[in-house]
Formats: C-alpha cells, structure tokens, sequence
C-alpha cells in the first residue's frame, strides 16, 4: 500500500511540476512579447492565473501535509496527548462538515460555469473551477481519515508534539 501512495504522490508531484513550468513558461513569454518584440500576448496572463489556480489547489490537495500548514496551535502544544486528539477529532469534524455542507452547492455553481468561458484562452470556466471540487473532496476524505484515526486514539500527523520544525 505504501508503494502504491508513494506512486501516486509522485504522479501527483509531476502534475504540479508541469503546472509550475507551464505557468513560468507563460510568463516569460509575456516578458519577451512586452519588452523585447513590443507585441504583448493577451492570453499568457490568462494561462498565468489558471496554471496558479490549479497549482495551488493541486498541492494543497494531494502535496501539502497536515504539519506543513499554516496553524495557530498555542492551546493546541500546550495540551497533553489526550486532550490534542480531542482537539484534533474537534477541528477534522469541523472541516468535515463545513466542505461537506457546501459540497451540494459548489457542485451546482461549476456543473452551471459550464455556460461561461474564459475571455481569451475560451476555456470552459466548469474546468477552470473543477479544481476546487477536487480538493474539497480530498479534504472531506483527509479529515475523514483523520477524524477516525482521533477516535481510535491514534497520534495524530503534525499535531505539534512530535514534529522537530
């Protein structure tokens, strides 16, 4: 199962690389077609923010771990490791059933984009946003896990107590 995870976390690293140099690829050709030919290109500032869009929730999804975001945990490490599980069971129900409640609606508002395109690439905006429906539900299964490894008294991923950073 490991190797299977560590399969797909490198397939999922390479979405991101190519997100990454397609995004500088862009914007160095909008800096050569601006200063060095003086014939600006509309759509590389289009592909910049859809290739930074797609990056961020990419990684946020399937490359960002649990200890490496951002939190505010001053209550948080002064607890012993009883009351971090509670804690933790505490804010992965939260963020359950936060995206979870919204998912319905996300869904609804990218199935209706898909009437929208972009104004200079001409992409569909329900590919532009299917993004974000991804990650919510990466996020739901995340905290999902999470919240059952709480109940069964596991330590928890970044909780604060055994990370050396």
């Amino acid at each position: 199962m490991k190797q299977v995870l560590s399969l797909l976390h490198r397939r999922a690293e390479d979405i991101a690389v190519a997100l990454l140099a397609a995004m500088f690829s862009a914007f160095v050709l909008q800096i050569v077609s601006r200063y060095v030919i003086r014939e600006p290109l509309g759509w590389t500032l289009e592909a910049c923010l859809l290739t930074w869009l797609w990056l961020i929730f990419w990684s946020a999804a399937f490359l960002v771990r649990d200890k490496e975001h951002v939190r505010f945990e001053i209550l948080y490490v002064g607890a012993g490791p009883r009351l971090r599980r509670v804690f933790g069971l505490i804010s992965a129900v939260a963020l359950v059933a936060a995206f979870g409640i919204s998912f319905p609606a996300t869904y609804d508002f990218i199935s209706f984009m898909k009437i929208e395109k972009s104004s200079t690439l001409g992409i569909r905006l329900d590919y532009v946003f299917g993004i974000y429906l991804l990650f919510a539900a990466v996020i739901v299964l995340r905290y999902s896990w999470r919240a059952i490894k709480a109940l069964r008294g596991a330590a928890l991923e970044g909780d604060g107590a055994n990370d050396s950073e």
